[in-house]
């Protein structure tokens, strides 16, 4: 029996209806809802790190990463005596040292002093929640560590937590081993009597059990810091919704203030005006450098090029791509949304602008989709530095349109325009074609597509009351044929696990139309990303 619908029952606050399939049948299975415990017993307020110290500016997504920090806190007691603790502290270190020379991590891992006592423990957690360098903690016992004394700090732990059940030493040395050795490495059980602490207070955390060395521990510890570091950058975010969402659309719309609870992200509405002052003093100068770099970057058609017949329509795109940027440092967003319902004062659709926004790291939602904007966002920063060229392969992307020809049936996804270049399977081409919706003239953007290998979508919802994250896994391929008439940049996929059962799920979960596509993001990212924000993560595969 395959579960195709994933309810993690760490944070499952929720009632829904998912399938399972056996020997190829879909059963309805009713799943009960879970109450949240009250009090303390709840653990803490997942928002409550946005009250505790505001974040430095975050604009890049190096800066999401630079200064960032995991704290390694590891718990013994003075049981042992002060040899054996001199030993532990030397071996956290050796630990904190070892994984930051791995190269396989991207946060670096700054182990604290050893943790003995309550009050060292609560001293240091409150330590952690007003540094905002810190994104995490990693906790790991050595040794037995009565976790009673945890209890005030961890009712206290304002940071996402990774529990990191592991051990200095991959083997045993089985002919020397002795008592003294026996009394050191106890993390067998001090991890456990540390981890029924934390389920019994409620804690959202992520447990991985394997050996520190191990580069299938680093895989994991890698997304969950990757993870982190997305919900550091949401802390600080700002999203510009330029214009309302799409008049009487529901799925784009929700509830601002529970996102900025949740998150920490605000959504900061302007008019077009904000955006088209910037529009005027922009020399030509600046457009011609503009217009040099698209035609360093991609395949200019001949009619934008410098002698070409719509060359002015490359003029008019640069001038907006000056113009956004300038508009989104001035009001400090790096995510952005835009609707082809409210355009004034704009001769085109942002198409090409858009486009190398994201390619930059902005995150972005079409038609006023704040939400997948800031998705958008945290999963360029979960998949930044990987992929082919660094570029982390992730867009705003939107179910479109089907192929169902039994056996081979596929989705074909698109948008009017803003795809990011970044999933793009070989160099874009540059080229200028009427759109039939927005009333403006014929907008410049960058037609490709996407390459064929494992990805995701991923949808950010509001159910009222709460939001949840729907995941799906795909397969993408390429297209059957070429795509001549259709000018825009574009990625076919399969769902998983089939196409039908995809679809209903995703239907079934209340995912949306637009998403966060991604070839470099993992499901183990969104889901440590939920974790520790507090939200459902529905995972269809």
């Amino acid at each position: 029996m395959t579960t195709l619908l994933q309810f993690d029952l760490r944070r499952l606050l929720f009632s829904a209806r998912s399938s399972l399939l056996s020997s190829g049948t879909t059963v309805d299975q009713q799943v009960q809802e879970v109450k949240p415990a009250t009090g303390n017993a709840a653990g803490p307020d997942p928002s409550a790190n946005n009250r505790v110290m505001e974040q430095p500016s975050i604009r890049t997504l190096d800066d999401a990463y630079s200064g960032a920090s995991a704290w390694l806190l590891v718990g013994s007691q003075h049981l042992y005596g002060p040899e054996a603790l001199s030993k532990v502290a030397t071996h956290a270190q050796a630990i904190a040292a070892g994984l930051n020379e791995s190269g396989n991590l991207a946060l670096r891992v700054i182990a604290k002093p050893i943790l003995t006592t309550g009050e060292e423990i609560t001293r240091t957690i409150a330590e952690a929640n007003a540094d905002p360098a810190c994104a995490g903690v990693i906790c790991w016992m050595h040794t037995f560590s009565p976790a009673k004394m945890w209890i005030p700090g961890l009712q206290a732990l304002q940071k996402p937590m990774l529990h990191l059940h592991t051990q200095l030493s991959r083997d045993l040395p089985w002919s020397g081993i002795d008592m003294d050795y026996m009394n050191l490495h106890q993390s067998a059980h001090g991890d456990r009597e540390f981890g029924y602490i934390c389920t019994r207070l409620g804690l959202r955390r992520k447990i991985i059990a394997g050996h520190w060395q191990n580069e299938t521990t680093h895989r994991r510890i890698d997304a969950w810091m990757r993870a982190v570091a997305a919900l550091r950058d949401q802390r600080n975010l700002v999203v510009a919704r330029i214009g309302d969402n799409m008049r009487r659309v529901a799925v784009t719309d929700g509830d601002k203030v529970e996102a900025e609870r949740i998150f920490g992200y605000r959504v900061d509405g302007y008019g077009l005006g904000d955006l088209t002052k910037h529009l005027d003093g922009i020399s030509e100068k600046d457009i011609d450098g503009q217009c040099d770099q698209y035609a360093e970057a991609y395949r200019l058609a001949n009619d934008l090029r410098s002698d070409g017949a719509k060359r002015q329509s490359l003029r008019e795109a640069a001038k907006i791509e000056i113009a956004l940027r300038a508009f989104l440092e001035e009001v400090g967003a790096v995510a952005f949304t835009d609707t082809f319902e409210n355009l004034h004062g704009l001769r085109q659709l942002p198409g090409l602008a858009v486009q190398r926004l994201m390619a930059a790291g902005y995150g972005f939602g079409a038609e006023g989709d704040w939400k997948t904007a800031a998705l958008v966002r945290a999963m360029k920063v979960m998949g930044h530095g990987l992929g082919t060229g660094g570029l982390g392969g992730t867009s705003f992307m939107e179910d479109y349109t089907y192929h169902m020809e039994p056996g081979r049936e596929r989705v074909l996804g698109a948008h009017m325009l803003e795809i990011c270049p970044s999933i793009a399977s070989a160099q874009p081409k540059c080229e200028v074609h009427p759109l039939g919706i927005g009333g403006k003239e014929d907008p410049v953007r960058l037609v490709f597509n996407a390459p064929p290998g494992p990805a995701l979508n991923a949808s950010m919802v509001d159910m009222g009351g709460s939001m949840r994250l729907v995941v799906n896994e795909v397969e993408a391929v390429e297209p059957d044929a070429d795509l001549p008439n259709l000018p825009v940049a574009r990625a076919v996929w399969i769902p998983k696990p089939d196409f039908s059962t995809g679809l209903e799920e995703w239907i079934r979960a209340g995912g949306a139309h637009h998403t966060g596509f991604s070839y470099t993001v993992t499901t183990e990212m969104l889901q440590d990303f939920a974790d520790a924000a507090g939200v459902e993560c529905l995972v269809i595969r």
